[in-house]
């Protein structure tokens, strides 16, 4: 068994009135003194009661009188070791398959089989489990479906260990005769108010599983088993906890929205009409200090279209010339 005792010593009390130095002398009444105490900021476990151990924790008070015996008394409180499901471990699907041959002697029936799938492994007391599975019976016998919650502890010490694997909480499905099917589109389970799981202590560990089974009258039950923990820490579907899983899908989400190359513009002929160009050459006349060769080169090219959109540089040895070109001719070489 683990206990955990915190102590506070108030200063010493004397009924003398030459009391020496470091104590004080209280008289007859009611006397009340403030104290404090801070937890200790290693992770403790979870205050829990079981069969074979348990986790407590109290304050003691002790009140010591010259020639006579001291005074003591203790007060239990409770502790919580907090479990956030808002984790990306935690948020996980869980989910399983199995299948059964049923055979007497020398005659085999067809298989049974299942498949059984959760939103999540973590949840908190109060919540429902959306249980979605899908059961075939190909065997000659009827079976049924079910599902439960198991707390198992577990208690270490002197080498040895002892397991106790208590109910939960658990339902029922329909008998499945011969050839039939039945599947569970999100069966609701719901937790009751339980201890949260103790995962880091060394002696003693609570755990929970959630089993989806096949009850066969005759023979060992199929069966899957999907770990749960019991956090502390509700499910925050926005809130700021789940900032590292949101993350992680807003970047999946902008990888998809992206496209991978850009888009060409538009071509000149959508976007200017033949009738609308054809009015742009009728330009006016223009004064005779502009007629001339420079006019004319400027007036071939002023509405033409521009040149086609390419993701490839059609005169790749002109643009390294060009540019070795800037080089040299730069100042500061």
């Amino acid at each position: 068994m683990v206990y955990t005792c915190l102590e506070y010593c108030p200063p010493c009390f004397s009924d003398d009135d030459n009391s020496e130095e470091g104590l004080t002398t209280i008289h007859a009444g009611r006397h009340e003194y403030a104290f404090s105490l801070e937890l200790p900021q290693t992770p403790l476990a979870t205050s829990f009661e079981g069969k074979h151990g348990s986790v407590r924790y109290w304050v003691k008070a002790e009140l010591h009188r010259p020639w006579l015996l001291p005074m003591k008394t203790k007060k239990e409180f409770t502790v919580f070791e907090h479990i956030d499901i808002n984790t990306p471990l935690l948020l996980s699907p869980q989910a399983g398959t199995a299948d059964k041959t049923l055979c007497c002697w020398f005659c085999t029936s067809g298989p049974i089989s299942l498949s059984a799938k959760i939103e999540r492994k973590g949840y908190t007391p109060g919540e429902s489990i959306q249980i979605f599975a899908e059961i075939e019976n190909c065997s000659s016998r009827m079976v049924v479906p079910k599902a439960a919650i198991y707390q198992t502890q577990t208690f270490y010490a002197k080498g040895k260990m002892k397991e106790v694997k208590q109910l939960v909480a658990n339902l029922r499905g329909e008998s499945l005769s011969s050839g039939k099917t039945e599947t569970w589109n999100g069966k609701m389970l719901k937790i009751p108010p339980v201890s949260p799981s103790i995962l880091d202590c060394s002696i003693i560990r609570v755990e929970y599983s959630l089993m989806v089974y096949v009850d066969i009258p005759g023979a060992i039950n199929l069966s899957l088993n999907l770990p749960l923990v019991i956090g502390t820490i509700p499910l925050h579907p926005f809130g700021s906890r789940t900032s590292s899983v949101s993350s992680q899908c807003s970047m999946s989400w902008l990888g998809m929205g992206l496209p991978e190359r850009p888009e060409a513009p538009p071509s000149y002929a959508e976007i200017v009409t033949e009738e609308q160009r054809q009015n742009r050459l009728d330009v006016p006349a223009v004064r005779e200090e502009l007629e001339g060769p420079l006019f004319a080169y400027i007036h071939e090219f002023r509405f033409q279209p521009p040149p086609l959109y390419s993701e490839i540089d059609p005169n790749p040895d002109q643009a390294s010339r060009t540019e070795a070109h800037r080089l040299d001719s730069c100042p500061s070489r």
